[in-house]
């Protein structure tokens, strides 16, 4: 069975990824220069999930399904699977910046994904079928002044039961000696969401809304001729609708049993620092940079990344990259039961309703490590032209988790990407 509403993924999150696609809201920069030529980029993504998943009995509605929270959708009826492909995404993003009058700059991103694939409706069990599509385009508008900048956004996003609205406006500050620059940023997004199933314990079809607001502060330091530092601390409170309306078993009898009831309030604190190292003697760059991550589901999250970009010969640039990932479970994750894990065909797995208020049994609530390995390699053709391929691969298990209480049900999860860019300066 087919579904026409937009995915960002499940665990990994594709929505990651395209965004790598589209112009950044927030550079890494020290010192922001209305820039002096235009630029027109194509990119191209290609994303596949894969995972051993557990043999699942029957499980969610042969209806359209669709993640509110993260964009992980499926529709159709469940089945056995083994070492299985699970989300694929085709993305493609076109963008633009053009320069007006050597003080403004004016910047735009249009981004199509298609998603295909299946996705589970519990913990790693239950795929369910779907294919899918999603439509955003952002647009952002910069005046640059003598020691800073100011910047104002918007992006809309629609799919078929979800549409994304977001405002955002930024400044930055340059102290005299240009080695300083403090930035002050927030935003507004507004979402509405319309599950295209009915509700299975009101039997209805309903209407939610989710408002989040968030903002930013960080300071940029030029602390030598080959290292610049970074720190920023980001703040953000939503509330409206968190559950997943489509993560429901309906057993044998044709009874629609609940598995994801989410809090409606989530609010979270990022810190995030980064830290540039140029080497004079290789003219290569290392980036460095930690994130910790909380929020008032429970979740406490660490990612350390580390790349390090090198110049070669006859305008090749190769970039490695690192990255590990460590997330606590949320406070209302129900983890896999030894009766879960022993489920084969003959006897499935049956899950019931937890008798908590809150209650999840989305993996990517569990507790949780990741590694992401990757290589960027680009060619300058010439002064106008450059083109680039990125790969990556990640993999996340329950065991690689520095703290939480580890679920030893959930298989192994991994993803790979493969990103290829073509850009023209005008």
């Amino acid at each position: 069975m087919t579904s026409v509403p937009t995915t960002k993924s499940t665990v990994l999150g594709a929505a990651l990824l395209t965004a790598a696609m589209a112009l950044p809201s927030v550079q890494f920069a020290y010192a922001d220069a209305a820039p002096e030529r235009g630029n027109v980029s194509f990119k191209y993504l290609n994303y596949q999930e894969s995972q051993s998943v557990n043999t699942p009995g029957t499980s969610g509605s042969s209806t359209h399904t669709h993640d509110a929270i993260s964009g992980a959708t499926a529709g159709g009826s469940s089945g056995s699977a083994s070492n299985a492909d699970r989300i694929g995404v085709n993305a493609y993003a076109i963008s633009a910046l053009v320069p007006i009058a050597g003080e403004w700059s004016i910047g735009t991103t249009y981004t199509y994904d298609s998603v295909s694939g299946a996705s589970p409706t519990y913990h790693t069990s239950g795929l369910t079928h779907m294919v899918d599509h999603r439509n955003v385009i952002d647009l952002e508008a910069t005046r640059y002044l003598s020691r800073g900048t100011v910047t104002a956004g918007t992006s809309y996003s629609k799919e078929t039961d979800y549409i994304s609205r977001s405002y955002s406006l930024q400044g930055s500050y340059e102290t005299e000696d240009k080695n300083t620059t403090f930035t002050l940023g927030g935003s507004i997004t507004n979402d509405s969401i319309d599950p295209l199933v009915k509700d299975p314990i009101t039997g209805t079809f309903r209407h939610e809304k989710k408002d989040i607001t968030s903002g930013v502060v960080g300071v940029t330091r030029v602390l030598s001729k080959v290292d610049i530092v970074q720190f920023n601390l980001g703040y953000s409170s939503g509330t409206g609708y968190y559950s997943d309306p489509y993560k429901f078993y309906t057993s044998a009898t044709l009874v629609p049993v609940s598995l994801d009831n989410r809090p409606r309030d989530r609010n979270n604190t990022t810190l995030m620092g980064r830290w540039n190292h140029h080497f004079d003697g290789t003219d290569g760059t290392a980036h460095f940079s930690y994130r910790y991550y909380t929020d008032t589901f429970g979740i406490r999250a660490h990612t350390l990344g580390a790349e390090y970009v090198q110049p070669i010969e006859n305008g090749w640039t190769v970039a490695p990259l690192l990255r590990f990932y460590s997330q606590t479970e949320a406070d209302f994750y129900v983890a896999t039961s030894a009766a879960e894990r022993a489920a084969t065909t003959a006897a499935p797995f049956v899950p019931t309703t937890p008798t908590s208020t809150y209650y999840s049994m989305d993996q990517r609530l569990s507790a949780f490590g990741a590694y992401t390995l990757g290589l960027k390699v680009s060619k300058q053709l010439n002064p106008d032209w450059l083109v680039d391929l990125k790969f990556e691969y990640y993999q996340q298990s329950s065991d690689w988790a520095l703290a939480g209480t580890k679920d030893s049900g959930l298989a192994t999860f991994s993803a790979r990407s493969i990103q290829a860019g073509v850009s023209r300066q005008f």
